[in-house]
């Protein structure tokens, strides 16, 4: 699919003054897919058609990101959660299965522990994460995300390029599955979108909440009371092998599916096997 084709079969929903593109396709049980940093919900694309054969699928372009509303702000994922809950109320959805990479991993932590708080507006039924910095001690973030997060990081992100991404995603897919030059093009279109490269150092506010609010959302997983999966590639630099072993040394009765030689994208790297480990989790 091409994202064009992309854009133009998804829909605009107004929260709070701020536009988000969302995408709802398929019938049966609910599952709801949430995009990482920096990119957006089109990382969902290779697995979207077949998913939607038996599911309701519903993904967005978080704030900030791809097609919905970009402004100079900082984000917090706080809110990030609070414009899904507004989208899953205005779809009436009461139940969902939650799919997560990266940044959306730690606003699925968020909405898991809303859960446990009593206060989400539906019910997870259970959580499925790709690579992501679910424990801040264990995440290793780019020298180019540690340099936009510093105080000169809003002069560094004018010097931001399509060749600055392609360097940086090289980095991260694994040896075998690099990204292809359409990659590349899809990355840059989305986060240059609205201008949406000129904010992606306010985005990276992120890994300062991760320590703000660790004992919260690491303590959603460890007490979550659905089920939980990590399939993970393990030759990503920044949240790969090393987080998986933090991850099971702090999750109680852990499940993950480990994919050798993939890097930090494994639904763009290797969309076979994820989709082969997600229809197992589910139908589980």
């Amino acid at each position: 699919m091409q994202l064009s084709q992309w854009r133009s079969t998804g829909q605009l929903l107004s929260v709070n003054s701020q536009h988000i593109f969302y995408k709802a396709q398929g019938k049966g049980p609910v599952l709801l897919l949430i995009h990482g940093y920096p990119t957006a919900s089109f990382d969902w694309a290779k697995l979207w058609p077949a998913l939607t054969e038996n599911y309701r699928c519903i993904t967005l372009d978080m704030l900030g990101f791809g097609f919905s509303t970009k402004a100079p702000q900082k984000y917090k994922i706080k809110e990030q959660a609070a414009v899904i809950e507004s989208l899953m109320e205005h779809l009436k959805i009461t139940h969902a299965h939650v799919l997560s990479h990266d940044y959306g991993d730690t606003v699925a932590q968020e909405l898991m522990a809303r859960q446990l708080d009593g206060t989400l507006a539906f019910r997870i039924e259970s959580l499925h994460l790709l690579n992501g910095g679910l424990f801040p001690e264990a995440h290793r973030a780019l020298p180019i995300q540690k340099l936009l997060l510093s105080p000169i990081g809003g002069l560094l992100i004018h010097l931001l390029n399509k060749s600055a991404i392609r360097k940086s995603m090289q980095n991260i897919f694994g040896p075998n599955t690099p990204p292809s030059g359409q990659d590349i093009n899809d990355f840059w279109a989305l986060i240059s979108e609205n201008n949406g490269h000129k904010y992606m150092h306010l985005l990276l506010d992120y890994m300062k909440q991760r320590k703000q609010y660790r004992e919260r959302w690491v303590g959603a997983l460890q007490n979550a009371d659905v089920p939980v999966r990590l399939t993970a590639g393990m030759a990503d630099p920044i949240s790969g092998a090393h987080m998986v072993a933090r991850y099971k040394e702090l999750i109680p009765e852990p499940d993950t599916v480990e994919l050798a030689d993939i890097g930090h994208y494994p639904q763009i790297e290797s969309a076979e096997l994820v989709l082969e480990s997600v229809q197992k989790f589910l139908k589980k």
